[in-house]
Order: C-alpha cells, then structure tokens, then sequence
C-alpha cells in the first residue's frame, strides 16, 4: 500500500472563474504527483460558524487510515486519469468516518486511484466534519454544482457524473441522490442554479439509510422514479448491513434501476486493501455496473 505525505499548500488561480486551486504535492516512494484541489465556496461558507482553515489530520492513524477531521473550508481533490484511457465520466468521492472524521486515504486517495485507471475522473470531497450532516449535504451538492460548471475543464461529459460513498459517506452519496430537488443552502453564485442531481450512485457498505420506523428506510430519503440508478455492497455481519436492504427496496419498489449485492462476510469499513474477501470483490463487480449506468450519457 503506497504511503503519501501532503507537501505544504501553495496557492495558484485556475482558469475558470470564482474558483482557487492548491497543488497538493503527494510523494511515495516510487511516484510523485501534483493535483489540484477545489475549494468549494468562495467568501462565507453556508452553515459554517468557524473561520477557514485547513482540516486536521487526527493522531489515531489505526489501521494504517490517514483521518481528517474539523473540516470548515470543504474543498475536492482533483485525480484525472490518463489521456489514453479517458472515458468522459466523473465520480465524487465522498469518503466514510461516521459524519466524525474522513478516512481520506482508504476511502478517498484510493478509491481516486482505483477509478482513474478504469478512465474515470475522480473528485475526493472533503465534507464537512464533525457531526455537520447538515453541511456535508450542502458541500456534495455544491461539488456537483461546481464539476458541472466546469465540466469541460475536466473533459467530462453532460450525463456522467455521479457519486460513490463508503459508510457515513454511502448516506451522504444517498442523501444527495434523493434530496437534489431542495433548496438546502442560500444561492452563492450562478453555478448554484445547475442541477446537484448524480446521474448515477454507487454505495460500499453505506450506513444510517435505515432509521425509519422499525428499521425502514430513513425519512428523509425521498426515492422515487427520478432518483438515480444505484449500485449497492454490503455484508451480513456489517452492523449497518440493514442499510443495504432497505434502500435497494425503496429503489426496486420505485422502478429504479438497483443492483444490490449481499455478502455474508466482510465487516465494515475494508475500502478496496487486499485481505478481505469483501474488497477483493465490490470493485469488480462495481466497474462492470458502471459501465452500464456511467458511460452511457443521460
């Protein structure tokens, strides 16, 4: 597994307008690379009572996971794949951490990696943190917002872009497929009147979908015909495993189109690292379904 360490920020101005860039410089001990990362808000952050800083890394880096919490200037981490494999399609990324911290590296960097060697462009939000759920579904609508708007910076084509989350992050993915016909934060700029709605959603071991009445779907979920298609992963002894069940039957009782695979065994939180029969196996089976339901433009 390869180890990053984030070079100190430095500040250039992209092209397109309202927008700021940070080149994060990541090293490993065989790559280095320059990405750009996005900030999301320019001025006043809506719902945000803190002034802007720059998250902090936790010191509980169990499990080999880089943590991030106090998140109070959301922003996006920009991974484009290689020209030669480009295929058109965007992805935001929105890592787990239970709306606490982010796993940013297990379930952020790599899934990035992971989705730019299959063509896809990638997004890492970072969404506000802690116990901001509020928030958090302002900063993955405003991305979307904001990729949309930029789109041909990206390469990426009207009709492919969607979102993939993994646990707390599967909620906000699925809070942003259900809930893009609301207005949840004041107009910013123009970019704001561009639709937030993913064109397709895949949810690894998603949590909190299931806290309706005796373990139904969450009422703030609002599926109906014109919510996204999804891709589902769960396990049987995964504690949100519920989750899983739930939202793949509002989708197939709404005609959504839903593929919901249900393993017995996994746990929670394995991302895509080898050793866990669960990991080994989503990722497969997730670029197959998305190349049904995110390359074929809407």
């Amino acid at each position: 597994m390869k180890t990053r360490v984030v070079i100190p920020e430095k500040l250039v101005h992209l092209k397109f307008v309202l927008s700021f860039a940070v080149l994060l410089l990541y090293t490993s001990t065989t790559t280095a690379q320059v990405r750009d990362t996005v900030y999301l808000w320019n001025g006043q952050v809506p719902g945000e009572t803190e002034v802007k800083h720059s998250a902090l890394r936790s010191a509980d880096s169990s499990g080999n996971v880089i943590r991030l919490t106090d998140v109070t200037n959301p922003s996006m981490i920009v991974f484009e794949p290689d020209g030669a494999v480009k295929n058109g399609a965007g992805v935001i990324i929105c890592p787990g951490g239970g709306y606490y911290i982010l796993a940013i590296d297990k379930e952020g960097y790599e899934i990035a990696e992971w989705l730019n060697t299959l063509g896809y462009t990638a997004f890492v939000l970072q969404y506000r943190v802690p116990k901001k759920q509020d928030q958090a579904l302002y900063d993955v609508q405003r991305a979307l917002r904001l990729v949309r708007g930029h789109a041909a910076t990206w390469g990426i084509e009207t009709g492919k872009l969607g979102v993939i989350g993994f646990s707390a992050g599967g909620s906000l993915s699925a809070r942003a497929s259900t809930r893009y016909n609301e207005t949840t934060y004041p107009k910013t700029d123009d970019f704001d009147s561009l639709s937030s709605r993913p064109d397709f959603a895949v949810l690894i071991y998603p949590a909190y979908l299931d806290q309706g009445e005796n373990r139904s779907l969450t009422p703030e979920l609002s599926v109906d015909r014109q919510t996204p298609p999804m891709f589902i992963f769960g396990t049987a002894d995964d504690k949100y495993g519920n989750s899983s069940l739930v939202m793949a039957t509002a989708l197939r009782d709404h005609q959504v189109p839903v593929e919901l695979h249900f393993y017995s065994e996994g746990g929670h939180g394995y991302g895509l690292r080898p050793g866990n029969s669960a990991a080994e196996a989503w990722p497969t089976l997730a670029s197959k379904w998305l190349e049904k339901f995110a390359l074929t433009k809407k």
